[in-house]
């Protein structure tokens, strides 16, 4: 059995006069101890303390010039970035060595031995002898970090701040960075920042070279007409400027869309001017295209981007896969030229309305952490970095700020080597961020967070387990660890899942009790009835459950915020807005449907007539009944999603590009209450719904329906959110591939569509029914949050109306 290693007394040795990148690794390794052990480990020259443990580190060149050092074998066969690390227990000098094929490599090694240590007051040691022979399995491996107002913390955050936090993203392998230019789609300044954005451009792009990393940019078009010769001048001036002022880029990657919205002759051709530009500063750089793309003509678009790559453009230094790429990856490849190599740009980020969603979300979730928040998911992302993995370099994720921390770790280590256990990386994680004696129960922790949002949310008894673990890991740590900001923003989701639930239950069993005072109004009367059931519901407010995680989840946000600028309220942190990572202002989202019950009672009070309101709180108490022998799905839900056909599924396609998903339309509730009051109020099973990208179709099945019986189908369409592009889509019904039931249904972005038709008996007479929804032209997306197949009677359709 492997013997513990004392490190406390080591001593650094390395060989003199080094300095760049490889100096800093060793720099780094002294001061990363420092910080945590309060040990300052010397660094010497040579080997002459024969009772004192030696950390040899550098390159294995540079090694050869230390006196006294024994080098390992197996130099010779490290690729570049690669490194050796070695510690034995057995000889008279305990000796570790971090041996680096490069100054990278030398990086990597010293963030790979951090990552092994234990540590405590006073005290350094490895568990046991290491012998580790690696170099990197992608080219390409690293992050987007943004300084800008929307990014939820790194707007709040000094050049300081940036530094630590690229030399932690190099212990996990990256070696690339992506930074944005002053001048982007958002505001060029926030409330929080601490230097103006090309100051802190410059300056973080000196870290990033520092560290022997490369510098990407990501250069979106801003500018509004690239066919005027003035607004061109302009245009290349700003980013001359630029280019002068750092001082080194690697590539700039220029996205076709999100934003920017050049056609791929004009694209090219400017980017061509940028790539001259470019090179004059920076020899060895080019330019980097993806071909992202908002708009109705995405084929016609993804053409004319074909043809011209297909020139062979020299100054082209590849394709970048990523959001709005409507094409596969695999199948890009197969169309792109072999002399390009493809780098993957995924998204990390988001929960929801994005690249890689949660799986099936439950509706509660995504009510109130949204589409940005604390969303460790370490095995999903090792899943999806894996399935796609040969078909690119690598990979530089996007993100939004610090809610993905977990992922990006993961992404860097799998970027590595694909083959390493996802446990393995987070309990590092742990190891080197938290707290190196509990980093196995806290990696364990952070699985069960990702666990948290499996299945139905009412369902999933884990949730109140991990909160327990959380919180006993909250009472038996120490000071310095309760102030980790990523202990802080863990906790903070565990104690957030399970408020949630909490409400969640309570809030669905007051919406049952205001119901049953609704059904009581032939005997009450109906304003006394809708009265009653308006105290009930306004329980949620006057008698809260679980006030006690909610208020741990306000002092843990506060904390973040003083600690690291994380800003989870926009009135106290000022965040952006909601959507841009405030979950901490949706923690109280109603989490049943009291605001399309109010709507109702609203109207109702306006009837004149006690016969009218009885009847409209008949209908509104009876709004999914398909009436005897019929059928009602929200697909929005596990139980009605069922009914969908998965297409290629998540496993195979986790991008769901050819697959149907759940997909949430949180526009809706944001929409003013006259334009709600409108449709009718707004159910949540509108909010939740079934969605399909481009010509995917979503395909609904039925079985045991009663050949004699006659059926109207009553499907509800939700309209994508309104943006700069136009966003209406035109959907086709049929049934079993043969019955065209409704042509072409207009459904307008921003709002919801209701469409009735008659079902031909001949569809249904082996009791079957395939209803099969298809986009035929318009946006390139299609939402279909209810289908209800409605019994001969139950209806008064008259088809496509």
């Amino acid at each position: 059995m492997s013997r513990t290693i004392d490190l406390s007394r080591a001593v650094v040795v390395s060989a003199p006069g080094l300095a760049g990148p490889e100096a800093k690794a060793i720099a780094a390794l002294i001061d990363e101890v420092a910080k945590r052990s309060g040990i300052v480990w010397s660094n010497k020259h040579e080997c002459t303390e024969p009772d004192v443990p030696v950390i040899a580190v550098g390159t294995t060149e540079s090694l050869r010039e230390v006196d006294g050092l024994e080098l390992p074998g197996g130099l010779a066969q490290l690729k570049p970035e690669g490194y050796i690390l070695r510690a034995s227990s057995g000889a008279a000098q305990p000796a570790v060595i971090v041996a680096g094929a490069d100054a990278r490599g030398v990086l990597y090694g010293v963030g790979k031995l951090l990552r092994q240590l234990r540590w405590s007051e006073g005290t350094v040691r490895l568990d046991g002898e290491l012998d580790i022979v690696t170099s990197p399995s992608s080219a390409l491996r690293g992050h987007q970090l943004g300084y800008r107002p929307k990014n939820n913390a790194f707007d709040a955050w000094s050049i300081g701040q940036f530094d630590q936090y690229i030399r932690e993203l190099a212990f996990f392998g990256a070696n690339s960075i992506e930074i944005l230019p002053p001048r982007t789609d958002d505001r060029p300044s926030g409330p929080l920042m601490k230097v103006e954005p090309l100051e802190m451009m410059i300056g973080i792009a000196r870290v990033i070279d520092s560290y022997g990393l490369d510098t990407w940019i990501w250069y979106p078009n801003m500018g509004d007409d690239y066919s005027d010769p003035e607004a061109v001048r302009a245009e290349l001036a700003e980013r001359e400027d630029i280019f002068a002022k750092l001082p080194r880029i690697a590539a700039l990657f220029i996205p076709g869309s999100d934003p920017g919205k050049l056609d791929p002759d004009p694209l090219f051709a400017w980017s061509e001017k940028v790539a001259l530009l470019l090179r004059r500063y920076h020899p060895e750089a080019k330019i980097w295209l993806s071909p992202q793309i908002m708009r109705y003509d995405s084929a016609a678009w993804m053409e004319a981007f074909y043809r011209q790559v297909s020139l062979e453009p020299e100054w082209l230094g590849g394709i970048v896969f990523g959001p709005h790429v409507d094409v596969p990856l695999p199948e890009l490849r197969r169309l792109i030229p072999d002399r390009y190599p493809i780098r993957r740009y995924e998204d990390i980020t988001h929960n929801y309305h994005c690249q890689y969603p949660v799986v099936d979300w439950d509706s509660a979730y995504a009510l109130t952490l949204g589409r940005e928040s604390c969303n460790p998911r370490p095995v999903a992302h090792k899943h999806i970095h894996n399935v796609l993995a040969p078909y690119a370099i690598g990979n530089i994720c996007y993100s939004e700020g610090i809610n993905d921390d977990v992922n990006k770790f993961v992404w860097s280590d799998q970027d590595w080597d694909p083959a390493t256990p996802v446990i393995d990386t987070i309990t590092d994680y742990a190891k080197l961020f938290i707290d190196s004696d509990r980093a196995e129960a806290i990696a364990r922790g952070l699985l069960a967070l990702e666990d948290n949002w499996v299945g139905p949310l009412a369902a999933n008894a884990g949730v109140e387990v991990t909160l327990a673990q959380w919180r006993q890991l909250e009472r038996e740590s120490s000071g310095r660890v309760l102030a980790c900001y990523r202990f802080q923003m863990h906790l903070l989701r565990a104690y957030f899942d399970a408020y949630t639930k909490r409400r969640l239950a309570y809030e669905t069993e007051l919406e049952y009790a205001a119901r049953e005072a609704l059904r009581e109004a032939p005997a009450t009367g109906s304003l006394m009835a809708i009265e009653r059931a308006e105290r009930l519901l306004g329980r949620a407010k006057t008698e809260p459950v679980s006030a006690d995680y909610r208020l741990r989840c306000e002092q843990l946000a506060d904390d973040l915020f003083a600690g690291i600028g994380y800003q989870l309220t926009v009135t106290r942190h000022y965040a952006r807005s909601q959507g841009r990572g405030a979950f901490m202002d949706a923690i109280d989202a109603p989490l049943n449907d009291v605001r399309w019950l109010r709507a109702q009672f609203a109207a109702i009070r306006r009837e004149r007539e006690e016969r009218d309101r009885l009847a409209a709180l008949e209908r509104a108490l009876d709004r999914t009944n398909p009436g005897p022998g019929g059928y009602y799905d929200h697909l929005g839900s596990e139980r009605g999603f069922r009914r969908v056909d998965r297409g290629e599924g998540w496993e195979a396609d986790p991008g769901y590009l050819r697959s149907p998903r759940i997909a949430h339309a949180m526009h809706l509730l944001s929409m003013s209450e006259e334009r709600q009051n409108e449709l009718g109020g707004i159910p949540l099973a509108w909010v939740a719904h079934a969605n399909a990208l481009l010509d995917t179709p979503i395909v609904v099945r039925y079985d045991r329906l009663d050949p004699a019986a006659g059926y109207t189908v009553k499907a509800v369409y939700v309209g994508e959110t309104s943006g700069n592009t136009p966003r209406d889509c035109w959907v086709r019904m049929t049934a079993n591939d043969q019955f065209v039931l409704d042509e072409a249904a207009a459904v307008k972005a921003g709002s919801v569509t209701i469409r009735e038709c008659a079902v031909p008996a001949e569809a249904y007479r082996d009791g079957k029914l395939a209803l099969t929804f298809a986009r035929i032209r318009g946006f390139k997306r299609l939402n279909v949050a209810e289908v209800s197949l409605i019994a001969n009677g139950q209806s008064d359709a008259k088809g496509g109306n």
